[in-house]
């Protein structure tokens, strides 16, 4: 039996898999809402108190940086420690990767069906082996990561990218950095390309064109997640200014995806992961995306020819997860 996690800022899923003939298959599976626990033994405790001697192997995809078999949660109070869960719950093998990698795991063996082209390149999309891959996700933060061709497989590379400076490309885009550094000491993508960035676009594009909200969207602002609430009416075309803030949103996650793809020379193609890509679809399909993921100079004609996807699957981080448990049978030492 094999424990697969996907532990991010908003929810924490964990499922329990068996392997048959390369597909995975849940046994056990439960999400519980991540802020509503004080760290993730409570939910481990909660998920299988008397489970743990049926599994082989484990691997829990993370949100934040993995050091040493270690992690403090970016958008958690949480510590947690690979040495610590082998020793509750008496594992022999346990890691720790970064969601983001995990996610890249998961596209390895995800099926053509749950992934949408935003990009299509025939040439590449059929070659058993066509350069590096990048994913970039957005949800409740932003990440980012590569995999690696070593000229015989994928080895996926975690990052922290999407922590970098956010680089505005336009006088709107200036104008928003300037509204959000005076909220804000640092400016990462992360704080623009995200559920909270978008509420902050939005607030940011209300200021600046001095529009009254409509009292139907107020109203659904304090009762349900004022991101998806933007989400919605952009793609219902029922407020214009969510429209607005929505095309701003997708025209940044364009750029930094085309960034990614250029730093990591990914002509392989790029993912895009994550809660929000999926729900987006229609809009990310419009054009707004890919104008922005090609203007790169030069480099235009390059980006040109590199697929893009979205990563429909909303579980990849836990078969990314499941996945490389399912390879490692064994702790890694480091």
């Amino acid at each position: 039996m094999i424990l697969a996690g996907d532990i991010g800022g908003t929810k924490t899923t964990l499922a329990l898999y068996e392997k048959r003939q390369n597909i995975f298959k849940p046994t056990h599976k439960q999400t519980y809402s991540s802020r509503d626990y004080p760290d993730f033994y409570s939910i481990m405790d909660t998920f299988f108190p008397e489970r743990n001697d049926t599994v082989q192997s484990a691997c829990f995809g993370v949100a934040g940086p993995v050091l040493d078999q270690r992690c403090h949660t970016t958008n958690l109070p949480w510590v947690i420690d690979a040495r610590e869960i082998r020793s509750r719950y008496k594992m022999a093998s346990i890691h720790l990767l970064n969601d983001l990698e995990a996610t890249a795991y998961g596209t390895l063996i995800l099926p053509n069906k749950a992934k949408a082209a935003l990009h299509r390149n025939d040439t590449v999309a059929s070659a058993a082996a066509s350069g590096h891959q990048a994913v970039l996700s957005t949800g409740t933060g932003l990440g980012e990561a590569v995999l690696y061709w070593d000229g015989a497989q994928y080895r996926p590379v975690a990052s922290e990218g999407g922590h970098v400076d956010f680089a505005p490309r336009n006088e709107t885009e200036i104008a928003l950095l300037e509204y959000l550094l005076k909220q804000y000491p640092h400016v990462s993508y992360e704080r623009v390309l995200s559920g909270p960035g978008l509420i902050l676009i939005y607030q940011f594009m209300q200021s600046r064109e001095k529009t009254e909200e409509p009292p139907w969207l107020t109203e659904r602002f304090a009762l349900e997640d004022p991101a998806a609430v933007i989400t919605n009416a952009a793609i219902d075309e029922k407020s214009a200014l969510c429209v607005k803030t929505l095309d701003l949103f997708i025209s940044i996650l364009g750029a930094e995806a085309g960034n990614l793809a250029l730093k990591s020379l990914a002509t392989g193609g790029v993912y895009l992961g994550g809660g929000i890509s999926p729900k987006i679809l229609s809009k990310l399909q419009s054009g707004i995306f890919m104008t922005a993921f090609l203007e790169k100079g030069r480099y235009r004609t390059l980006l040109s020819k590199i697929p893009v996807w979205v990563l429909l699957d909303s579980e990849t981080p836990l078969l990314g997860a499941a996945h490389y448990a399912a390879e490692l049978n064994a702790p890694l030492q480091h």
